[in-house]
């Protein structure tokens, strides 16, 4: 039904689908963890901030999840390389992770004021760190990876962890923690009322024009950056096999596929657009909207990065030539092929389950919820 070209392009559109969806759904409650000791001005306010999200994070972990297996099914080498990489960054934002549903569920067992102070500490760090680390890995994809294969295709990496931490990753983590912290304080919002949810209003407003400004800011430092650009004839049918091209770099290349079709510029252009809706429906009231303006600002800002790379997966600053690409890292035809299928059944499943359990646990968190049920909230 479909040839290898398309089947790559189909699966590099989903693994960009899943990863928008991972940063929409589990990226407010990221962003709620990361507020939480700032927005609640004593227990029951922190009680109502944690339940906001209680009844829906675990769910919001399944795109974050499915995205890591299409990315290990799909590109596979791609997979390997990132994990080779980027080992340290990633077992640490997985140790954050843990703290969630450890924090969730011990932090209301005991009446202790500083047993409960403890664990919002670490439900703090369960959602600052790993909203800082996923920004942090796309500076260090678009600078380039120091990674290279020998002729057997054995991996070598160079890096280092501190290696990771440079300016310009820095701050992609920052954008990436400020529009995270934007879209959490978006969705409390939404579920509070009374203080709690006046001070989320003055959240929105700083946290937006900060992802913006960094934004504009990024934007700029990437035409002084190093991009990539294939040299040599790109064989979108071809076996697998990233040895076999010609890599170049030189400042501006990521702003190569703009100049080429300029009507892309449309992408980040509204995540500025949908930034000051963003605002402007926050101080209104009109949450629903906000949130809806709030996502698209993380959508253009992902497919913004996406479109720069493509159709860089992962480019190799070390070895030119080991850079990975949509052409030349994925999958075989026929693993495309059977996947493809699997998610046209299941992704639809997942998005109706989604948007019931939104439904069906849509209303407001308040004061007298937490206050009647003492014993049964986090």
């Amino acid at each position: 039904m479909f040839d290898y070209e398309t089947m790559r392009l189909i699966w590099w559109a989903l693994l960009g689908a899943l990863l928008i969806g991972f940063a929409i759904t589990d990226g407010f409650d990221l962003g709620v963890a990361v507020l939480l000791p700032f927005l609640g001005k004593n227990d029951t306010e922190r009680r109502v901030i944690i339940n906001s999200i209680g009844a829906t994070w675990e769910g919001n972990q399944v795109w974050f999840v499915t995205a890591g297996g299409a990315l290990f099914a799909a590109w596979p080498i791609a997979y390997s390389v990132a994990f080779s990489g980027f080992y340290f960054a990633l077992l640490l934002t997985l140790f954050a992770l843990f703290m969630r549903p450890i924090g969730f569920d011990y932090r209301s067992k005991l009446p202790s004021q500083t047993w409960r102070n403890s664990w919002d500490i670490a439900l703090f760090v369960g959602g600052f760190v790993p909203a800082l680390i996923f920004g942090v890995a796309f500076g260090n994809l678009l600078q380039g990876v120091p990674f290279h294969f020998d002729n057997d295709m054995r991996i070598f990496y160079t890096g280092s962890f501190w290696a990771l931490l440079n300016p310009f990753a820095l701050a992609a983590g920052l954008l990436s923690l400020s529009m995270l912290i934007m879209h959490g304080a978006v969705y409390l919002q939404l579920k509070t009322e009374g203080d709690i949810n006046q001070r989320c209003k003055k959240v929105v407003t700083v946290s937006a024009i900060i992802t913006l400004v960094i934004f504009a800011v990024a934007g700029f430092w990437v035409t002084h950056i190093d991009g990539y650009h294939i040299t040599t004839e790109i064989l979108p049918n071809a076996p697998s096999n990233p040895l076999a091209k010609m890599v170049s770099k030189g400042p501006g290349l990521w702003l190569d596929n703009y100049a080429h079709c300029p009507v892309l510029w449309v992408i980040p252009a509204l995540a500025f657009i949908a930034g000051v809706a963003t605002i402007v429906l926050s101080k209104i009231d009109r949450t629903g909207l906000a949130f809806i303006t709030s996502s698209l600002v993380l959508t253009s800002v992902i497919l913004t990065a996406g479109v720069s790379m493509f159709p860089f997966l992962m480019p190799s600053s070390l070895a030119l030539s080991s850079s990975l690409t949509v052409w030349d890292a994925s999958s075989s035809l026929t693993t495309l092929k059977i996947m493809f299928w699997v998610t046209v059944i299941f992704l639809p499943i997942v998005v109706a389950y989604t948007t019931w359990a939104f439904r069906v646990m849509r209303g407001k968190i308040t004061l007298e919820h937490i206050q009647q049920n003492d014993h049964t909230a986090y």
